[in-house]
C-alpha cells in the first residue's frame, strides 16, 4: 500500500520514465508538469506537458476493502483506497519541423514498451524532489500501469473546453492504474485465536410433504395422538420440532420420517409444524440453528371431556364445556347443539365467545333452546371437536 504521497510520485517517476526518449526524439525536449496552454510550450521550446486532470475509483479494488473499525470505532485494519489516474499528455514545438508528432511517438513508443512504473523510476523521482521523500510507492503490492484511453472528438472537445480560452494542442490520454492509498491510522493489536470454532455442512433444506396422526391418515389429531412428520432430508445433528412457538425433541428420526407425541401444552386450532436442524459449535459444543423447512399445517381438534348445563334465566340455559386441550387466551369458541330425536332435527350455534384467559373450559349462553337431549360440538378457532361413532355423544341435557 502507499500512503497519500503516492499520487504525485506517479506523476514525477512518470517525468523520470519519459525524459529521455523524449530527449533523444528532439533536442533539448523537456517533460513538465504544466496546465496545458500556451505557456507550457513554444516554438522555440518543444516541451511534454503530463497534466493530471481527472481521478476516478478503480472498479477492480473498490469493494476489497473490508470493513476497517469494529462497531466502537477501533481501528482493525487501516483504510484503503483505490483510484485510477487520468492524464493529458499535450506535445508542443515547431510544427514546421513536426516536433510535437515526433514527441507524440516518443511517449507512446516508450509507454507501450514499458508501462509498468518501475521501483527505479520511483527513487529516481524521490531523489529529484525531496519534498516525496517519505513517499512509499515502491513498496504498493501492485505496480502502477500506463495503458493509452481512447476518447471520442466530441469527449476531447469537452476536455479541451475546462481550459479557458486555450487553443487547441496536439493530446493524447493515458489511464495510470492501480493507486492504493492506504491511511496512517493504527490498528489495535488483537489477541491471537486460542481456537477455531468453526462447522462446515452441506445445505440441506428439510421439507415437509404431510403432517398427519401415526395412527392412520384418517385418524384425528387430539390430545395425546402422536404426529407423523413425512418428507426429505429432516434428520440433521441436532433435530427439533417447532410447534406454537415451542421446540419439541422428537423420539424417532430419519430423513423421510418424525415422529412425535404432542407436546401437552397446545392448543386447539390450526397449528403449523417446523422442522429445525441445528448444528454443535463452541467449546463446549452448543447447539445453534442451522436449517428450517417449510411450515406444514394440520388441525389439533378440542375434545369435550364433561358437558354441563343450568338455567340462568327464564328461556335462558348457560352450557358449560370441560376441554382438552385447553383454550388459549383471545381464541374464539363457538358451540353447536343438534337434536336428532326432534322431527324435524333441530340445531342451535351460540354467539362467539373470546376467551380471556388459558381455561379448561368454555361457558356459552342460549336463549329459546327447547327442553331436551343435544349432540354438542365445540368450534375452537375453527378447530371442530368430534362426536362419538354412531352419533352417541357427547351430549347435554337442556332443562
Amino acid at each position: 500500500m502507499s500512503n497519500s504521497l503516492a499520487i504525485a510520485t506517479v506523476t514525477a517517476a512518470l517525468r523520470e520514465v519519459l525524459q529521455p526518449a523524449v530527449a533523444n526524439a528532439v533536442a533539448g525536449a523537456v517533460v513538465g508538469f504544466n496546465r496545458p496552454d500556451s505557456s507550457a510550450g513554444t516554438p522555440l521550446a518543444p516541451a511534454v506537458n503530463v497534466y493530471l486532470y481527472q481521478v476516478t475509483p478503480n472498479a477492480a479494488y473498490r469493494n476489497g476493502d473490508l470493513p476497517t473499525r469494529r462497531a466502537d470505532g477501533t481501528v482493525v485494519k487501516r483504510p484503503q483506497a483505490a483510484f485510477d489516474l487520468h492524464y493529458l499528455f499535450t506535445f508542443h514545438g515547431d510544427d514546421s519541423q513536426l516536433q510535437p508528432q515526433l514527441l507524440l511517438g516518443a511517449v507512446a513508443t516508450t509507454l507501450h514498451a514499458q508501462p509498468l512504473i518501475s521501483p527505479t523510476a520511483i527513487a529516481k523521482a524521490i531523489g529529484d524532489f525531496g519534498f516525496l521523500g517519505a513517499s512509499d510507492l515502491a513498496d504498493q503490492v501492485e505496480r502502477v500501469k500506463f495503458t493509452p484511453t481512447s476518447l471520442s472528438l466530441e469527449e476531447f472537445s469537452k476536455l479541451w473546453s475546462v481550459f479557458f480560452q486555450i487553443e487547441y494542442t496536439l493530446s493524447a490520454t493515458y489511464q495510470g492504474s492501480v493507486v492504493l492509498l492506504e491511511s496512517d491510522d493504527e490498528p489495535v493489536p488483537t489477541l491471537p485465536v486460542a481456537a477455531r470454532n468453526l462447522a462446515v455442512t452441506p445445505f440441506r433444506e428439510p421439507q415437509i410433504d404431510s403432517v398427519i396422526a401415526e395412527a392412520g391418515a384418517d385418524q384425528p389429531i387430539v390430545t395425546g395422538s402422536t404426529l407423523l412428520i413425512q418428507g426429505r432430508q429432516l434428520k440433521g445433528a441436532v433435530t427439533l420440532v417447532l410447534i406454537e412457538g415451542q421446540e419439541a425433541s422428537p423420539p424417532t428420526v430419519s430423513d423421510t420420517r418424525v415422529v412425535l407425541p404432542l407436546p401437552a401444552a397446545l392448543h386447539a386450532g390450526v397449528k403449523g409444524v417446523q422442522v429445525i436442524q441445528k448444528i454443535l459449535i463452541g467449546t463446549p459444543p452448543t447447539p445453534h440453528r442451522a436449517f428450517e423447512s417449510n411450515v406444514a399445517p394440520f388441525v389439533l381438534r378440542p375434545t369435550i371431556t364433561a358437558v354441563a348445563a343450568a338455567a340462568q334465566a327464564p328461556g335462558v340455559t348457560s352450557v358449560t364445556l370441560t376441554l382438552a386441550p385447553n383454550i388459549g387466551t383471545g381464541q374464539r369458541a363457538v358451540v353447536l347443539l343438534n337434536n336428532l330425536a326432534a322431527n324435524p332435527p333441530t340445531a342451535f350455534t351460540s354467539r362467539p365467545v373470546i376467551s380471556s384467559a388459558d381455561s379448561n373450559q368454555v361457558n356459552v349462553d342460549f336463549a329459546g333452546v327447547p327442553t331436551g337431549t343435544y349432540l354438542v360440538r365445540v368450534q375452537i378457532d375453527g378447530a371442530e371437536s368430534l362426536l362419538n361413532a354412531g352419533f352417541s355423544g357427547p351430549t347435554v341435557a337442556m332443562p
